[in-house]
């Protein structure tokens, strides 16, 4: 589209419905945890098996993210989103009235078809819809979703499960899909650009199967073990036809999804920093209920609202991050923020059986005012470099590779802190003089193993910061206009020949 054109689109209703859908989409993702146990006892199904309600959503929505790029290019903005949160509220009105688990389970996958859809789309309308120099303003306007939805998510759950039935999460959710289908319809125009390009079905298997693979084994790594047999074949399955689909990719005409984004340096090296980042971000997020609940005693609804303070603060920063970002660039930002990363999450590592409610929220604030400098400009730092041609395949990679890093990233930290918790209670016993046939002796020994693994798996996630900090220093400022890089500029040209 032509960017005269562009200019003419009222970009805020726009900008306004498809925010709407990615924070009904990603509050939807954030309400299930609380909410399994009541959900086992009402559907009288056992830990395991409520697992796959979250673990399938998950599956889903991330096998799905890496086809959004083809999906983009085939369909236009308002046939895919409002397909997307079609499905999204289908899903959620059948998850609200499941009599059983299966019926639920079906209105897992069908919300996560939708949600997958989502997020991908919202960031490369962003992309379409405003020049270079003003991207980083609406992608903070956008981290507001982001951010602001995980939090309120295990508050509103818990309050929720303590007061009435789990089911009245769903119908919560409906009513905003159904408002946002409403609005897309009328509010929503065409964006971004239809290349209508033919779908290579044994890529699209390939893709699932080494995608699938990856997430479901390790995803189910940190609750089986690294040794079962599922986990294996699942990891087995994923990296080989994550190989074969990376190469069939790689020889294709038009891929699916175009590995050649990280022909650029500075792409490459911010999808990098986004890994590390992405483990840094899900230790707390994992470990604090955790530690909250099972040392503490604090209810989950209580869990839910330390986080709270944080999440506004986030929220407050994320549009500020963003004009500071279109002025000086993600440098400065990610040297700063990753530097209070950094020394937030290793007080982090200091955690006792008596440590403060009042102290956790005071550090997990400030950590999160430093996160908010990182997340939305680093990711549009690495995709201001891409051509328009590109940028469906960029936010693609980018989800996709959050997506896989987050599912790494939480089960190595749960390995760690159920490994570390399991090592060190001998020593526990021994040090405090503990009487093994003492039950109330055990209990506390197993809270100061508790604490011992969550300290080292927050050990581990204070690592990832520090390589994030020490790779921020290189990012340059790249581009500041629409002018493309040559070199993948040249690659446009060529592709356009062809």
């Amino acid at each position: 589209m032509a960017e005269s054109t562009m200019n003419n689109i009222k970009k805020g209703p726009i900008l306004a419905v498809i925010i709407l859908g990615a924070f009904v989409s990603l509050l939807n993702q954030t309400l299930m945890n609380v909410a399994l146990p009541s959900i086992m006892e009402d559907l009288d199904i056992v830990e395991s098996t409520a697992q796959w309600i979250t673990t399938g959503f998950m599956l889903v929505n991330g096998v799905l993210i890496p086809i959004t790029a083809f999906l983009m290019e085939k369909f236009s903005t308002r046939q895919l989103f409002l397909t997307a949160i079609s499905l999204f509220a289908l899903g959620t009105l059948i998850c609200g009235i499941a009599p059983d688990f299966p019926i639920l389970m079906a209105g897992r996958i069908i919300q996560a078809v939708g949600a997958g859809i989502i997020m991908p789309l919202l960031t490369t309308v962003v992309l379409a819809l405003f020049p270079v120099e003003k991207r980083g303003g609406a992608m903070g306007i956008i981290g507001i979703a982001i951010i602001f939805a995980p939090a309120v998510g295990p508050t509103l759950s818990g309050f929720v499960v303590e007061h009435y039935s789990w089911r009245l999460l769903f119908y919560i959710i409906f009513p905003i899909a159904v408002l946002t289908i409403i609005l897309g319809a009328i509010f929503l125009k065409n964006v971004t650009k239809q290349t209508f390009p033919d779908i290579d079905v044994i890529a699209v298997i390939l893709s699932t199967l080494g995608f699938g693979g990856i997430l479901y084994g390790f995803s189910t790594a940190g609750t089986n073990g690294w040794t079962d047999a599922t986990v294996i074949t699942g990891l087995v399955v994923g990296f080989v036809g994550l190989i074969l689909f990376v190469l069939r990719e790689l020889k294709a005409d038009v891929p699916m999804l175009d590995f050649r984004v990280f022909k650029d340096r500075i792409f490459s090296l911010t999808t990098v920093i986004n890994i590390a980042i992405t483990v840094a971000m899900f230790a707390p997020m994992l470990l604090i209920p955790l530690y909250l609940q099972n040392v503490l005693g604090v209810s989950p609804m209580n869990s839910g609202l330390m986080l709270m303070p944080g999440a506004v603060v986030m929220g407050i920063m994320s549009p500020i991050t963003g004009k500071v970002f279109d002025r000086i660039g993600a440098r400065p930002l990610a040297v700063f923020g990753l530097a209070i990363t950094v020394v937030t999450t290793y007080l982090f590592t200091q955690l006792t059986d008596t440590t403060s409610y009042s102290y956790l929220i005071v550090i997990y604030t400030i950590r999160m005012f430093g996160m908010s400098m990182i997340m939305m400009p680093i990711m549009t730092a690495g995709l201001n470099q891409l051509p328009q041609r590109l940028h469906p395949h960029g936010t693609a990679m980018v989800n996709t590779v959050r997506s896989v890093a987050g599912a790494i990233g939480t089960a190595f930290l749960v390995t760690v802190m159920t490994n570390q918790a399991k090592n060190s209670i001998e020593g526990i016993i021994a040090d405090n003089h503990f009487n093994p046939a003492n039950q109330q002796d055990m209990l506390h020994a197993a809270n100061l193993a508790q604490v011992q693994g969550i300290n080292d798996a927050f050990m581990v996630s204070t690592v990832f910061a520090v390589i994030g900090l020490i790779l921020s220093f290189f990012i340059k400022r790249g581009r500041t206009t629409q002018e493309e890089n040559p070199e993948l500029q040249q690659d446009n040209l060529v592709q356009e020949k062809a």
